[in-house]
């Protein structure tokens, strides 16, 4: 697994400054297995409560979802085989922010892409990040276990 902070896609339409670390956090971890069973993995009841939360669900485009530990949002883009992405808010007051997740072929197995935009859950990117990669971990741990 690699991460950096401050890493955004090119194709993000959200240009948020490289100078401002509390503004996003990038995660990625490659899978070895292919794209359509991390995929099922990522939308099934365990893969979504792996990154989101106990009791998250995701729903269709415009769809509310939450976690039983507050955190909620609204599905804003959902692409099967490529990419979901969220609002993201840490707790029912929290400050809004972006998770984006990609799915990208790499080699036989899968390369998962975790961007984090505004905000952070914890007030500082080394704290979301953190979360991310620990969120990545539990959720590759059972797809590929």
């Amino acid at each position: 697994m690699s991460s950096e902070v401050d890493a955004l896609p090119d194709d993000s339409g959200d240009a948020l400054s490289e100078t401002d670390p509390a503004m996003g956090v990038h995660a990625t971890a490659t899978l070895p297995v292919p794209a359509e069973e991390v995929w099922r993995h990522l939308v099934s009841l365990e893969g979504t409560e792996a990154l989101l939360g106990e009791g998250a669900r995701l729903g269709r485009k415009g769809e509310p979802w939450s976690a039983e530990d507050g955190s909620h949002g609204v599905v804003r883009s959902f692409h099967p085989l490529e990419q979901v992405r969220v609002t993201w808010h840490p707790h029912r007051d929290g400050p809004l922010s972006l998770l984006d997740v990609q799915l990208h072929a790499d080699g036989d197995g899968t390369k998962v892409d975790l961007y984090h935009e505004g905000h952070g859950i914890a007030g500082d990117p080394r704290g979301d990040l953190q979360h991310w990669e620990n969120a990545l971990d539990r959720f590759g741990g059972v797809v590929s276990g």
